[in-house]
């Protein structure tokens, strides 16, 4: 099953949003530029690399896109701008993070600065990306690995990320 795949993640508040309100409405500026077909529940997870961090809350949605790669990757970092993200040091606490994790089978390596990646290189690893992957696509393929995501889910020795709740991001409601 080739799709389009974007992980949303937040574990700082904006503007009094609650990081899991932040993901809805991220979702729908996605919406605006990028059709969004799928979206996972809010998933909770401990922040990584520090634990110490306040947790995240992470997501995942389909989108039909008409562009590039490297357009949607574009779209997606003037979201996270518009959302307050300032990159700084690698992991910190973020107010949004969005990460293009796979763009239908495609699968190439980055040329230069701010190049795209296909597949995310480590999506393979991280329970709060499969769950919500698995969510919407249990049997969508890793790219590279051939592997469904639900096989991947299963092969991971821990697993943190445990559903929110039953809303779907496009129907959380919040004000800025």
């Amino acid at each position: 099953m080739a799709m389009i795949l974007v992980g949303l993640g937040s574990n700082q508040r904006f503007c009094g949003a609650s990081s899991q309100q932040v993901l809805g409405l991220a979702a729908r500026a996605l919406n605006q530029a990028a059709i969004i077909v799928a979206a996972s529940r809010v998933f909770g997870a401990p922040a990584w690399p520090d634990p110490a961090d306040p947790p995240f809350a992470n997501a995942v949605v389909a989108v039909e896109w008409e562009g590039s790669p490297e357009s949607l990757l574009k779209l997606l970092h003037r979201i996270e701008a518009a959302f307050g993200r300032r990159r700084g040091r690698r992991n910190a606490p973020r107010t949004l993070d969005l990460d293009l994790l796979a763009f239908h089978d495609v699968v190439c390596e980055p040329a230069g600065v701010g190049g795209v990646q296909l597949p995310h290189p480590r999506l393979h690893e991280r329970d709060f990306v499969l769950a919500p992957i698995c969510d919407i696509a249990p049997t969508w393929r890793h790219p590279r690995l051939g592997t469904t995501a639900q096989a991947l889910l299963d092969a991971l020795p821990e697993q943190t990320a445990e559903p929110l709740g039953p809303a779907l991001l496009l129907t959380q409601r919040a004000s800025l």
